[in-house]
């Protein structure tokens, strides 16, 4: 015999779950941003789509230079860094420098448009809900974030100067510096 609930009990125990379902969210979604990223300390790994298909891992690029790029397709300035930065990872890529924009877009078919406007030469990854860039603590477009090859951050930028030399001594500081 299976014992059964009295309806009235039921949506009580409907709601109940919701909130202790809606706190483990909140916990969950507390302890990403209390692990945010800070010069020195690990890059939080991630796997995000990339908006030409496939996913991407951070962790599969340890033991090259990472630059990741925070971007939207309602910025702006964006649109200049991501140029820049295709140059640089051109330029950079058989040294071991491997970059990856981030797109904070809410809009997939925005950030697609935007993505296929912009064809850079690296992959554009779509944070559409935001995991990342509150883990890496982005408050402000475009950000980037340098990772060394062993995994750390070593630098963080929140603004963009116009030039394609922003990131360019930082960039082949952490190149030349060995495993």
């Amino acid at each position: 015999m299976v014992a059964t609930m009295p309806k009235e009990s039921q949506p009580l125990i409907r709601r109940t779950g919701r909130k202790c379902a809606l706190a483990v969210l909140c916990a969950l979604l507390t302890s990403v941003c209390a692990a945010a990223v800070t010069v020195g300390e690990l890059a939080p790994d991630f796997a995000l789509p990339s908006l030409s298909g496939g996913n991407v891992r951070l962790s599969e690029h340890r033991g090259e230079v990472v630059l990741l790029t925070f971007w939207s397709s309602e910025c702006a300035v964006c649109i200049a860094q991501l140029e820049a930065l295709g140059n640089l990872q051109a330029t950079y890529r058989s040294a071991g420098l491997v970059t990856l924009g981030v797109s904070v877009d809410d809009d997939l078919h925005r950030a697609r448009r935007f993505a296929n406007a912009h064809a850079g030469r690296f992959p554009l990854l779509l944070d559409r809900h935001k995991v990342v860039s509150r883990a890496y603590r982005i408050e402000a477009l475009p950000t980037t974030v340098l990772i060394d090859r062993r995994g750390r951050v070593r630098y963080l930028q929140s603004d963009y100067d116009g030039t394609g030399n922003t990131y360019l001594a930082q960039v082949r500081e952490l190149l030349d510096d060995p495993l």
